[in-house]
């Protein structure tokens, strides 16, 4: 008789692990590069169709106050994986490039190096730009495995000579020329740590990270994942196809994202296929706003001011669309949030508390996702893409504080825009209200400097 007690407490231990095991929410990160504020349809695009995108609007919650933490690549991106300003996990100071010598640390802890230790099955696959050396790839910084672009896509291996004419009138040129992608950029395909494709064909890529994407989600069906897939595009050089592209170029914007698009719905059918789609997290965003110089290349940022590279809305607040548990359908949040806050917020979301002495900025989210609440988030700092702190919202206020160009040292523009009646940051109200300024300046400097004397390193080699 006990050995039968014994028995059923072992099969009901069992079927308990089970539930247990599966009853972890997934997580699926998409992250597009370069995509504009006005370039779903979902929020107002005109002229780009995204019903897959749009699909997870529609199934969630649209956020219209999401910002990133830098105008440009890679700072952003160290902000996603580590909760922090660029500036606290020493990533602020522009983008990395081909010739340089530091990357991500893998001391950080990244949302990889979280879900991993929840024992996820963790992948990257698309563009990293957080360093290629080894020692700072994906697979040192929480991630089973990756595959894609180490940097952006208009680099070259090894030393980022040699590449072909710039500006729109030179990206007309490259997508009448789709075999430009094999013999005009030296750009490499990376799979774990090794080059696996040099030069990648650009063509494809975006097509082949979704791949990988599903292959991983049919292998790990059974287990909880966290995929992060950091498409290279819609980042110039514009590629997709032979059979999708459009010839002319003035549309390469456009089939470029919705081919992206097009993408995104075989990740959210493979979903529905394993009867997956109720207990995943899926999340699409962006690096940063639209790389507005490249004209019918870039995108639009709708009605927000300025682009990629500016600390003006138009450069860091992206479009932003979830979908998962507990997230209501059809709805949309305006409480700012951002991708800093992403981390906090699936700790919460799964129960887990973050490591100790590893200081972030971001704030537990998980109210502003499910709509039972607001944010604990009321105010963000702008850095510049050098990593200079130039401005700060809080509440319905921004403040920015600008070097003049052209002009002495030390002479400064000063814009405060009440965000809530103009978006677009046409009224510059800081002659009528100098208490705000004075005020949001000294709070913007003072967390400045606690952010710098607590900055941490990042790897260098040596």
């Amino acid at each position: 008789m006990r050995f039968f007690i014994f028995l059923a407490c072992i099969c009901l231990f069992n079927v308990l692990s089970l539930f247990g095991k599966h009853d972890k929410p997934n997580l699926i990160l998409i992250f597009a590069d370069d995509q504009g504020y006005g370039d779903l349809s979902c929020f107002g695009s005109q002229t780009i169709k995204t019903p897959h995108i749009d699909r997870i609007a529609q199934e969630g919650r649209k956020f219209t106050s999401f910002m990133v933490a830098s105008p440009v690549c890679t700072p952003s991106r160290a902000a996603l994986m580590t909760g922090c300003y660029p500036k606290r996990v020493g990533m602020h100071q522009h983008v990395l490039f081909p010739s340089s010598t530091k990357g991500l640390n893998p001391s950080e802890h990244t949302i990889a190096d979280h879900f991993k230790s929840l024992g996820y099955s963790t992948a990257c696959f698309g563009k990293w730009h957080l360093g290629h050396h080894k020692e700072v790839l994906p697979t040192s910084n929480g991630f089973d495995t990756y595959f894609g672009i180490p940097y952006s896509n208009d680099m070259n291996h090894p030393d980022n000579k040699g590449k072909p004419k710039g500006g729109p009138d030179g990206m007309d040129i490259l997508w009448a020329d789709p075999e430009s992608t094999l013999t005009k950029w030296k750009t490499p395909l990376f799979e774990d740590e090794k080059i696996v494709e040099l030069p990648v064909d650009q063509r494809t890529i975006t097509r082949r990270c979704t791949q990988k994407s599903i292959d991983f989600i049919q292998a790990n069906k059974n287990s909880p994942f966290f995929i992060y897939v950091p498409y290279s595009m819609p980042h110039i050089p514009l590629y997709v196809p032979d059979e999708i592209r459009d010839p002319n170029p003035k549309n390469a914007y456009i089939n470029t994202i919705e081919h992206i698009d097009s993408e995104v719905g075989r990740i959210l059918t493979t979903l529905d296929n394993l009867e997956l789609s109720g207990k995943t997290y899926v999340i699409y965003t962006t690096d940063n706003g639209p790389w507005l110089s490249f004209r019918h290349h870039g995108g639009s940022a709708g009605p927000l001011r300025d682009g990629k590279g500016t600390t003006f809305e138009g450069g860091q607040r992206v479009p932003c669309v979830m979908r998962g548990p507990d997230i209501p359908a059809g709805t949309v949040c305006k409480d700012l949030i951002g991708t800093i806050d992403i981390l906090p917020t699936f700790a919460a979301i799964t129960g887990t508390r973050l490591p100790k002495g590893k200081k972030i900025d971001g704030v537990n989210a998980i109210k502003s996702l499910t709509g039972k609440g607001k944010s604990k988030r009321n105010e963000f700092i702008y850095y510049t893409s050098r990593g200079e702190v130039e401005g700060i919202r809080q509440g319905k206020w921004k403040l920015l504080i600008k070097k003049k160009r052209g002009k002495s040292v030390g002479e400064k523009d000063i814009f405060l825009f009440d965000l809530e009646q103009d978006i677009g940051e046409q009224n510059n109200v800081a002659s009528q209200k100098n208490n705000i300024v004075t005020k949001l300046q000294s709070h913007m400097q003072k967390l400045d400097a606690e952010i710098t004397q607590n900055a941490r390193t990042p790897w260098n080699k040596k």
